[in-house]
């Protein structure tokens, strides 16, 4: 199945609908058959997680890079390889989402209750090593040592995205720079990843596989702001998940960074109170009143717009112009 929030744009492109939407099954099936376990325990948590699988963000985009690599317009150049390491791709963004619904407290995802909320904490943190160590012994059968370099190199940048994010929380002093840096450890990194790693199992050249990493690195770094916007400004009964945990975790997020950027040393004070006390719908009305929600809107869209810019360098078809159409999905979702 293709989930129609982001991915969207896929059912106006025929033939290109009915490769995405077969090779998003294989993901599945793959991904399905590598967490069946004989303790039934054990499964019974896998078919839980399985039901975190909202987007597909990231096996969609390596199934579409691999095409447009090639300038393929159908699914003739996705190879067994391919399918598993979009399987790969997305094991390990799910054991991010169980680990993070753990360092946040979370108790609702995908408008399901959370396997922390549901079994604990202790659950929750093996589950998430589980699905990590079950994503590289996937990966290791598709018989390129490389692939498991590099996704190990990219769960490195992940954990010390999230390890710096962790330093600064409840830190008024927090800059943009760092944020970003932030952003595109713990999200771009492996959106990144997928999108290249496509090119280069679709045996395209060095400058197609850096322009799709590129391509990849900017959109997740859009789709993290559009996150950080939807946990201020959205609604829970939409996005499906329990919002303003950013604020109640001390972590500060783009709109908020540029309000204290902006803010008179009075203004300043003033917000840091309303921080401090976890008054999400006063901050929320500053960053509106302040226009630094629709700045940090603005900064998502110049992401967008570079990475559609970036695939230029890659080859011309219906593959690359559905890459662009989803860069834009990122920023005008609202779950």
């Amino acid at each position: 199945m293709v989930p129609p929030s982001i991915l969207s744009p896929v059912t106006r492109h025929a033939p290109l609908a009915a490769a995405i939407v077969g090779g998003l099954r294989d993901v599945e099936d793959i991904f399905a058959r590598q967490l069946r376990s004989d303790l039934p325990a054990v499964n019974e948590l896998a078919l839980h997680v399985e039901r975190y699988r909202g987007k597909m963000l990231r096996p969609t985009l390596l199934l579409l890079s691999g095409m447009a690599a090639t300038g393929a317009g159908d699914g003739a150049s996705l190879t067994k390889a391919h399918r598993m390491a979009a399987a790969v791709g997305e094991m390990i963004h799910m054991a991010t989402l169980v680990h993070d619904d753990v360092l946040d407290e979370a108790e609702t995802r995908r408008r399901g209750r959370t396997v922390n909320s549901l079994r604990g904490n202790e659950t929750a943190v093996m589950l998430g090593d589980w699905l990590i160590s079950n994503a590289f012994h996937l990966c290791s059968h598709i018989g390129d040592p490389a692939i498991n370099v590099l996704f190990g190199e990219t769960t490195n940048m992940l954990c010390e995205g999230e390890l710096l994010q962790l330093s600064r929380r409840e830190d008024p002093s927090l800059d943009e720079t760092t944020y970003m840096e932030i952003v595109r450890r713990k999200t771009a990194a492996l959106v990144a990843t997928c999108c290249s790693l496509g090119a280069r199992l679709s045996g395209a050249p060095d400058e197609v596989q850096a322009a799709l990493a590129l391509y990849g690195e900017r959109t997740g770094c859009a789709f993290q702001i559009q996150d950080d916007v939807l946990d201020l400004a959205g609604e829970e009964s939409v996005v499906g998940k329990t919002l303003g945990r950013d604020l109640q975790k001390g972590k500060a997020t783009l709109p908020v960074i540029l309000l204290l950027r902006q803010a008179t040393p009075w203004e300043r004070s003033e917000i840091l109170s309303i921080i401090h006390n976890r008054d999400g719908e006063v901050l929320l009305d500053r960053v509106r009143r302040a226009g630094t929600l629709d700045e940090a809107k603005a900064t998502a869209q110049s992401l967008v717009d570079s990475a559609k810019s970036a695939l230029d360098a890659v080859p011309a078809g219906p593959a690359r112009d559905l890459l662009r159409e989803l860069a834009d999905e990122v920023v005008r979702r609202q779950a």
